[in-house]
């Protein structure tokens, strides 16, 4: 049966980007895998990449984030995806409690469920490329076989 996540406040949020479950990556604190993944937008313009890292909160980072006032990177599209893996990794890797929470979801498929995101998530009809739950589950798999 697929694990379905989402949003902070319902069961299985610790694998939403929202969790407040901050990394280090860099020398650099990132409060959640929103926030890093919203900055990383943005790397020639390391000023607004330290506000969305300061962010009071994930939506806020989200929000700085979809900004087009200044540009993103031109090869977002191509990098977005290792831009993830790397926040969900060095979340997971971060908290032993999380990672321990992810293995023992064996092979069960993990979907983000969110309706309006049809890339990251499963969107409202389920068609959606579920990205963010393929990367957690190329995670968890890169666990059970350590």
């Amino acid at each position: 049966m697929p694990i379905k996540f989402y949003s902070k406040t319902q069961e299985n949020a610790y694998l939403s980007n929202f969790s407040p479950h901050g990394f280090e990556i860099n020398g650099l604190y990132w409060p959640t895998v929103e926030h890093y993944f919203q900055a990383m937008k943005f790397p020639t313009h390391p000023e607004y990449q330290e506000k969305i890292r300061l962010a009071k909160s994930a939506a806020q980072a989200k929000t700085l984030g979809r900004t087009r006032t200044i540009p993103l990177r031109p090869d977002w599209d191509s990098v977005k995806d290792d831009i993830m893996r790397c926040a969900v990794q060095a979340k997971f890797d971060t908290h032993q409690r999380l990672r321990t929470d992810l293995i023992a979801t064996e092979n069960e498929t993990l979907i983000e469920d969110a309706p309006t995101d049809y890339y990251w998530g499963a969107g409202r009809t389920g068609t959606g490329k579920n990205r963010l739950g393929e990367i957690i589950m190329e995670t968890r798999t890169d666990y059970q076989t350590e």
